[in-house]
């Protein structure tokens, strides 16, 4: 298609739109202040915003799992996480992974089994058609690798046919090329335990087997992971290796083994140190129970105090009401706060409110001053310092989180101005110090991406890399821009060169951490825009109309996380709050409150707002692991919102899209 002809394509879209959105009630200064209101109205007294991240079933499924290898049943917490199983379970039978997705097979499987545990009638009509599913999914054997390692601790799958996770990893330094410290942050946290876990087996067979999800009943040829067809290939290395691992095992369970009692002991110690100053193992919920399971099997007592308290730290993830029980896989308090804070700033929130003081005294007092494991992969010589997106997790401060929270405190003033001001030198020149060997930045560690360590056998779980990004990088950029970097700085002048080769031929840019192209493009152009560049550049005009191209018919933006499996469908989806917030904040670095597309997308934002101020939305917008694990962050169907109507009425004022007041002075 020629140029001309996708102008006019375009032109005729944006008309459509226009012609199918009527006017909305109310304006856009009614529309910020019930936001305001709103988001005033669910801070918490410590002066913190925290909302809800709702997951997949998989979570209840394996709390009952659990329960039922550990002996503790408890009849009322069972009945109310069977109803919440139940209560997700799709029309065909099965369980997604996120909002509007298919059946999905370990969250299926997993599900099944949770109900036949908590004894569902297998002849239950919800347990047949979830059966039928199933199988139809492949079965048992296409179950990935952590899931299988649930089900041979039940007893129903065998130990031989899971991967192999070596308590020796530890030892590897870093001077060998696959080595502990370059798998990613959270891989660390959750295979640690697991490899407990895999010298122990500490198998307790419950009663129920899973023969009927056997597609062709079971056979020894399909619990064995493919192998691939050429022979010198990185995965046939590992998957030879893990056999070697499995005949030093022998030797490990009858006692000879030369490192394993060493191995065991670097493992358990590791596990018990990073509990403290942590709400659980790196404070998420997949570690914290494989920590729970690791500490049962080393012989801990059920009353020891660290069972006790990693069994608290899970139930504080737990919601409960009458006939229900909703499980969060971790806490966003300080990611929530600093985000709240910059919108209700921008959005005219003056900077003494005292709910805007205390939410900055808050965040500061979350600053990481220790050396956490970051250090490993980023030894650098720079004054500890970061923020986390939990509550408490000393031990793994996060890029992103911190580059939210810089972007908050350079706005809000203080009584301690000086304290700050420190705060914010130190988490900026920590940040800075993460920036990638392409010029790109990631969330948890530098240059953690290593290819070949998605060959290993246990890693089917799509996260044991964590790649740089555009989203972060780009959040990292916007901090900059605001704070009078120039495009010659030579740390701006790598990264935008790392945007630039990451655009899509379309384009639009991939979003890691949200849902997905929208994500991505909205934090690129937001994040060049406070860098002041020439917005009318060809490469960022191509931006803005793919933005324009997928806005969809009633003025919103919408994407779904398939998007991660075929970007065939990215820009598809039904409109929601924050997407469509995104879009508009990506159409607001144009400069140009007339753009059709834009108006319209405000239009839709203050047309779907409901009269408390907030915004719903089912759609699940966050990302966790793609194509594995998805969140639906409750904040940003009222947070985005908010900052976009504020973005689209400064530009309407004249005033630099995200233009933010730099009320501190610090550069």
């Amino acid at each position: 298609m020629s140029v001309r002809a996708e102008e006019i394509n375009t032109a005729n879209h944006t008309q459509d739109i226009l012609a199918k959105v009527e006017e909305p009630d109310g304006n856009l200064a009614d529309a910020v202040r019930k936001s305001q209101d709103y988001l005033f109205s669910i801070q918490k007294e410590e002066g913190y915003w925290v909302g809800e991240l709702m997951v997949d079933s998989t979570l209840a499924s394996d709390m009952i799992a659990y329960h039922h290898w550990a002996g503790d049943i408890d009849l009322e917490w069972q009945r109310k996480a069977v109803n919440r199983i139940f209560s997700m379970q799709l029309e065909d039978g099965g369980w997604n992974i996120y909002h509007g997705g298919p059946a999905e097979v370990n969250a299926t499987i997993k599900a099944y089994l949770a109900l036949k545990l908590a004894a569902v009638s297998v002849k239950d009509p919800r347990m047949l058609k979830a059966r039928e599913m199933a199988v139809h999914l492949g079965g048992v054997p296409r179950m990935n690798t952590f899931s299988k390692l649930y089900l041979s601790l039940l007893g129903l799958w065998p130990w031989k046919y899971v991967p192999t996770i070596p308590c020796e990893v530890l030892f590897i330094g870093k001077w060998f090329h696959v080595n502990f410290w370059d798998m990613s942050n959270w891989s660390r946290a959750m295979l640690v335990p697991l490899a407990i876990i895999n010298h122990f087996k500490p198998t307790r067979p419950c009663g129920v087997t899973l023969d009927e999800l056997y597609p062709e009943g079971f056979h020894e040829r399909d619990c064995a992971l493919p192998r691939d067809p050429e022979f010198f290939t990185w995965r046939n290395f590992f998957l030879r290796l893990d056999k070697l691992h499995k005949f030093a095992e022998l030797w490990a369970r009858g006692g000879i083994h030369p490192f394993r009692s060493r191995a065991l002991k670097r493992c358990e110690e590791w596990m018990l140190e990073r509990f403290e100053g942590s709400d659980g193992l790196a404070a998420i919920f997949p570690a914290m129970l494989n920590a729970l399971i690791a500490l049962k099997a080393l012989g801990y007592a059920d009353d020891h105090p660290q069972v006790k308290r990693a069994e608290r730290e899970l139930e504080k993830l737990e919601h409960h009401t009458e006939d229900d029980l909703r499980i969060e896989p971790c806490f966003s308090p300080v990611w929530d706060t600093a985000i709240v804070n910059i919108c209700l700033r921008e959005s005219g929130v003056p900077a003494d409110h005292p709910a805007m003081v205390r939410a900055t005294d808050w965040l500061m007092d979350k600053e990481i001053r220790f050396r956490g494991d970051w250090y490993h992969k980023n030894p650098v010589d720079v004054e500890p310092s970061g923020w986390v997106f939990e509550f408490e997790n000393k031990w793994n401060p996060d890029v992103d989180d911190t580059a939210m929270v810089l972007l908050a405190l350079r706005q809000v003033p203080t009584d301690d101005v000086k304290r700050r001001d420190e705060c914010f030198r130190r988490g900026m020149d920590w940040m800075l110090a993460f920036q990638c060997k392409d010029g790109g930045w990631a969330a948890f560690d530098k240059d953690c991406t290593k290819s070949i360590m998605e060959k290993v056998p246990f890693a089917d779980h799509n996260a044991m890399l964590d790649p740089e990004c555009a989203d972060i990088t780009a959040r990292i950029l916007e901090l900059l821009g605001y704070e009078g970097y120039s495009t010659s700085h030579p740390q701006v002048v790598r990264a935008l060169e790392y945007l630039m080769a990451q655009q899509e031929e379309d384009g639009s840019w991939y979003g890691r951490w949200g849902v997905n192209y929208v994500y991505g493009t909205w934090q690129v152009l937001r994040g060049l825009s406070a860098l002041n560049l020439n917005m009318n550049e060809p490469w960022l005009q191509k931006a803005k109309e793919w933005l324009i191209s997928v806005q969809r018919a009633d003025g919103g933006w919408g994407e779904r996380c398939n998007t991660y499996n075929d970007p065939v469908y990215k820009g598809e989806g039904p409109s929601t709050a924050s997407q469509t917030a995104w879009a508009v904040m990506g159409l607001c670095t144009f400069n140009d409150p007339n753009i059709p597309a834009l108006r319209t997308g405000i239009e839709y934002l203050i047309r779907m707002q409901s009269e408390d101020g907030s915004w719903a939305e089912d759609e699940t917008t966050g990302t966790g692991f793609p194509q594995v694990f998805y969140l639906k962050y409750d904040m940003y169907r009222n947070t985005w919102p908010l900052l976009a109507l504020a973005t689209y009425r400064r530009i309407c004022d004249g005033q630099q899209a995200g233009e933010l007041l730099n009320l501190k002075g610090v550069s």
